[in-house]
């Protein structure tokens, strides 16, 4: 089998974050950190998945991302000072993260320019990404937000199999819904009638997309780069 996503490091930078020996395990259910602690520290996901996201005064839960191996969570802007985290993240399965405290982070990265370059491109990459997700969001109302993140989650987690695109991750619909901003209710509607229609099917408890070309073409998608259409 192929998986279909593509790395967000660099093979530098990836190495560099590598070389860091704190590891931290999470259960899940647990707290890599919360909306208004200090931000003191990066997570670089080794293992498992953790959703990023934020909870509205309304306690309305919103997720913003979905990280997994190879991933970067946490305030990542530097040479900032002390911040508050303005989001949350929280383990969605048990995983395994290395500890970065960004004080020795900013160091290494002002020793070494080429390095230092190399995290400023992610940087602007991930801007891209959160700029074309809000967007889709916006611009295509509830049917086009699910399916936007349906193809999103086919780049982020997608294997190839003979019959479609299996979504390498358990996810409620629930989670989907705060995915694309709607509730519960509507994502069930919608996912019920894609599956009637057999654009997708479910297999213990995943996602199988059979017609991504239908979810591409009922929302006008621009094919945008792999690197900037993912979930993460």
């Amino acid at each position: 089998m192929m998986n279909i996503t593509t790395d967000s490091f660099s093979n530098e930078l990836q190495q560099f974050f590598m070389s860091f020996d704190h590891k931290i395990s999470f259960k899940k259910g647990d707290f890599l950190f919360q909306e208004g602690s200090t931000s003191t520290h990066l997570f670089f996901i080794t293992s498992g998945a953790v959703q990023v996201g934020k909870v509205t005064p309304e306690g309305r839960e919103l997720t913003l991302q979905l990280a997994s191996s190879g991933d970067l969570v946490g305030e990542v802007m530097l040479f900032c000072g002390s911040t508050p985290h303005m989001l949350q993240a929280k383990a969605i399965e048990p995983c395994t993260a290395i500890s970065i405290q960004k004080r020795v982070l900013e160091n290494e990265l002002a020793q070494y320019p080429a390095l230092s370059m190399e995290y400023m491109k992610w940087m602007g990459l991930q801007i891209k990404r959160m700029q074309t997700k809000f967007r889709d969001l916006i611009l295509n109302g509830k049917k086009g937000a699910l399916y936007s993140t349906l193809i999103r989650m086919s780049n982020s987690f997608g294997v190839m199999k003979p019959n479609g695109i299996l979504l390498n991750v358990t996810l409620t619909n629930q989670e989907i819904a705060n995915l694309c901003g709607t509730s519960r209710e509507v994502v069930n509607r919608m996912l019920a009638e894609l599956r009637k229609n057999e654009v997708i099917s479910m297999a213990d408890g995943k996602i199988i997309i059979h017609k991504l070309s239908f979810l591409k073409k009922e929302i006008d998608c621009e094919d945008c780069p792999v690197e900037l259409c993912r979930i993460e």
